[in-house]
Formats: C-alpha cells, structure tokens, sequence
C-alpha cells in the first residue's frame, strides 16, 4: 500500500487528486470543489457540475471550498457557496476538504455540519489547532510541517485519528512528510501509513 497524499495537485499520484469541475473524472480518487478564488457570477453552473461529478464512486471528498480573506471575492457570496457545498456534501454523505485563509474564527461557525470537515495545509499557530480540534475538525498538513517548529509541536499532540498529511502544490515526496511526522510521533513509518488510511476509511464512512 503507497502512501496516502490526502491532497494534492498531480493527476495520476496515489492520494486525494484535487480536480477542476472542468477537467474530465480521472481514473484515481478524487475530490472537488469551487475554490474560493475560482468564484465567478458563473458559479452556479459551476457548482451543478461539481455535483454531477461528485456522484462519482471515485470521488471521496467535496472539496476544496471555503473562505479566503485575501481574495476579492464578496465574503457573503463566498459563505453562501461554502454552505451549498456543506448541504450537498451532507446529502451525499461525503466529507469537506476545506480551504481557509484568515477567516478561521468564521470557520468554527460550521462546526455542526453532519460530515468529517478536514482543513487542509493547516499552518497557523498551536491556539487555532486546539479551537478546531476541540470542535471536531480534522487537520492535514504539508510542506511547511517538514521545517516549522510550532507545526511540529501541533502534531506531535494531535490525536492520531484527526491527522493527516498531504503535498498540495508543493514539489516534494510525500514520504519525506511522514519520515518526518513518524519521528515526531515517535511511531513507525508502517503504522503510520496505516493510520492514514485507516483515518481516511473513517471519514469516508462517516461522510
């Protein structure tokens, strides 16, 4: 079994392949999503593609979506289309790959949706992780994990299950992060390949 890349950016690449609503359904697994700064007045035949191709068997996860404070996208529209996509990953039972940049306090506000929510490349500081986590949220991290000290503290008390790890667009191995994580973690690089698969299964089930 290859290592688990929960998102990433490479067609082809064994993990979570985050498709564009315009590219064709891949082969692999996959999730999709309307990004924040992918919004335009089209988004609504956006989003009706987005949930045609979710149906799909190969498609795991919604996402990413979210909110961005550093676009120039009208932050109640951005909250409007974040929510459809929470209705429609509820009625599919399918978990959220989110996407949030400064806007984490909003973000909790979603907290009591029926499906895993995952916010993924998480980088922000120790207080924020504990906010998220006590509410439910599981947290991805990625390239920045492998040098910023504070994200290793992160996951280093993170409870495994609510972990995972994922290159997004960054060029790197996947297998470096979890040398990495195996460390700080003090667990084998088996086990932990394991428990990211076994964390995924979970949320799939209970999407």
């Amino acid at each position: 079994m290859d290592f688990l890349d929960f998102h990433h950016h490479k067609p082809n690449q064994n993990g979570i392949y985050n498709l564009d609503c315009n590219e064709a359904i891949p082969i692999g697994k996959f999730s999709v999503g309307l990004h924040p700064k992918d919004i335009t007045e089209n988004w609504k035949s956006d989003f009706e593609k987005i949930k045609n191709i979710s149906i799909s068997e190969n498609c795991l996860a919604i996402g990413e979506c979210g909110l961005d404070g550093l676009i120039s996208v009208d932050e109640d529209l951005q909250k409007q289309i974040f929510q459809a996509h929470i209705s429609w990953a509820e009625e599919i039972t399918k978990p959220i790959i989110i996407h949030c940049v400064r806007r984490f306090s909003q973000i909790l506000h979603y907290k009591n949706a029926k499906v895993p929510l995952v916010i993924h490349g998480f980088n922000k500081k120790e207080n924020i992780a504990a906010e998220l986590l006590e509410v439910g949220f599981h947290l991805s991290f990625g390239y920045a994990a492998l040098e910023n000290l504070s994200l290793q503290n992160i996951i280093k008390n993170i409870p495994i299950h609510r972990l995972f790890l994922e290159t997004d667009d960054s060029d790197f191995e996947i297998i470096k992060l979890y040398e990495k994580v195996s460390g700080i973690k003090s667990i084998s690089l088996e086990n932990l390949k394991n428990q990211m698969w076994e964390n995924l299964n979970h949320i799939i089930k209970n999407g």
